[in-house]
């Protein structure tokens, strides 16, 4: 039985507790959170749970084996670290931390003692995601050319990150998963209509060295909740709709074919339209599979699927798109500045 506790009882970190709570080979022995009313109410559920208004105390209780990390971003990195040097197991909430120094220190630590550092890619272990994995992998869709990502919705406003921080993980793992490797160019643009200096909507693209093209527009500015991704190859393309509840992945057998280059002087392609098929995919829960592979990683029985090293392929590509958001943002800045007051106001 393997004991854990757990840092954080906010909006992801009451998830992870319900989680972790439901593996019947897991002991959740403590949680930590900075508001007192939430380990009083805590206290009137499950008293017998040790509680601590600091997570480097609970980090500190030598009865832990492992810590699960659901505090703000800015935590993550002192959490984590701490928590490894006290000789215990990690997974942390996504993204891994706030810049790729701190997540390559990280995962020396983690070597350096033998433990396990995994990053809470959920979606990693979505059905939905195994099944894009197979039919990439298998070559059923053929060549892919583009990733496009919808994930857009109302709020929620984050404290501590922006929206590409706070959403582009999720894709960025996802296509790390699928497709391996890290992009060799990004462009990216957006706006702060909130916040200054802090983006709610970005719209960003990543090339990748096999000629794929990844596409992510991501917002907390939309009335319409979406949360769509398509994966086009040359062959097929798969469509998943996480909020459709009936066909979440649909694959359209459909494409197009042209005549070798030496044999054409324009593009005159040919249109197949076929068949679309929706695969049955299983009904588990993708968080309570991260939960029960963590134990089982951590007892040596399988391999990270989501470990540090991914974490911190994530962060690194993070950084790079933010390095080009902002100067994106201050051009858009300079070019306001610069119109006449007379045709603003009009």
């Amino acid at each position: 039985m393997i004991k854990i506790g757990l840092c954080g009882l906010g909006y992801w970190g009451k998830n992870l507790f319900r989680a972790l709570s439901g593996n019947p080979a897991i002991q959740l022995v403590a949680v930590a959170d900075a508001k007192a009313d939430v380990l009083d109410r805590l206290a009137l559920t499950h008293p017998a749970i040790r509680r601590y208004t600091d997570a480097m105390d609970l980090i500190a209780d030598p009865d832990i084996d492992a810590v699960c990390i659901a505090t703000p971003v800015a935590s993550h990195y002192a959490q984590a670290k701490a928590a490894l040097d006290n000789g215990k197991h990690v997974m942390v909430e996504k993204p891994l931390c706030t810049d790729s120094a701190e997540a390559e220190d990280l995962n020396a630590r983690a070597k350096l003692y033998g433990l396990t550092l995994m990053t809470d890619h959920t979606y990693l272990f979505h059905p939905a995601v195994t099944k894009l994995r197979e039919l990439v992998r298998s070559g059923e869709l053929g060549h892919v050319s583009y990733f496009d990502s919808q994930r857009i919705n109302l709020g929620l406003f984050q404290p501590d990150v922006n929206v590409l921080w706070d959403l582009a993980p999720h894709d960025l793992s996802i296509i790390d998963y699928l497709f391996n490797g890290e992009p060799i160019h990004i462009e990216a643009s957006g706006y702060c209509h909130v916040n200054a200096g802090f983006p709610d909507i970005a719209y960003l693209t990543f090339h990748y060295p096999n000629a794929m093209v990844a596409h992510l527009n991501l917002s907390w500015m939309s009335p319409v909740k979406v949360r769509r991704i398509a994966v086009g190859g040359s062959d097929k393309m798969a469509v998943w709709d996480d909020l459709d509840r009936n066909e979440p992945l649909k694959i359209y057998d459909s494409g197009i074919t042209t005549h070798p280059r030496q044999d054409r002087d324009i593009i005159l392609p040919n249109y197949r339209i076929g068949s679309v098929t929706s695969p049955r995919l299983p009904e588990n829960e993708p968080l309570a599979d991260i939960i029960e592979h963590f134990r089982r990683v951590v007892l040596g029985e399988e391999i990270a699927r989501s470990d540090g090293r991914l974490g911190a392929r994530v962060v690194r590509t993070l950084e790079r798109a933010q390095v080009i958001l902002d100067q994106s943002l201050k051009q858009v800045r300079t070019a306001m500045s610069e119109i006449p007051l007379s045709i603003e106001a009009a």
